[in-house]
């Protein structure tokens, strides 16, 4: 059962690579996209206005950090020999392929919800923004191996290493 814990340690290093990428680069990611939005004639200054960000602040750290934690304390408890280690491993990982669904749910449709988003807020410079655009100058802001290479290893790491989880509880 420590292969459990190793794996749960995993994942949970793969949902803090989030907020240590986008503390090292998101800097520059919000330059790219303050510049395409300055290069679309709308104020540069309209996505932190509207609390949009791409560094680690708010939800981009306190999610995955959260996240990690969750899955550290069953291995934790793993590895200490704790009896509750599978009954928290059975609540928690089910939890986290359900998250990492979500996120990658909202890595596949960010133009169309963003451009909804932007549409329902009333914010006429908002409903301006060519998204597409806007999310490509953001994506380009980081470098070439975080998109779609670090992106896609992180939703392999998690879902085959959740499932790897599942299945050798099951066995036991």
């Amino acid at each position: 059962m420590n292969a459990v814990a190793v794996l749960q340690l995993l994942i949970a290093v793969a949902f803090l690579s989030i907020p240590v990428v986008r503390s090292r680069y998101g800097t520059r990611a919000q330059a790219a996209v303050e510049a395409e939005l300055g290069r679309q004639g709308v104020r540069t200054t309209v996505m932190a206005e509207n609390g949009m960000r791409l560094d680690a602040g708010g939800h981009e750290t306190w999610a995955p950090v959260g996240i990690a934690v969750a899955l550290a304390l069953p291995a934790v408890l793993q590895i200490a020999g704790s009896s509750w280690s599978g009954t928290v491993s059975w609540v928690v990982q089910p939890l986290v392929i359900l998250v990492n669904c979500v996120i990658l749910y909202s890595n596949l449709t960010a133009v169309p919800s963003v451009t909804a988003a932007f549409a329902k807020s009333g914010d006429a410079e908002l409903q301006r923004i060519d998204v597409r655009s806007m999310l490509r100058a953001a994506e380009d802001g980081f470098p070439d191996w975080v998109m779609p290479y670090l992106q896609n290893l992180r939703h392999v790491i998690v879902f085959a290493g959740s499932i790897a989880v599942l299945v050798l509880l099951a066995a036991n």
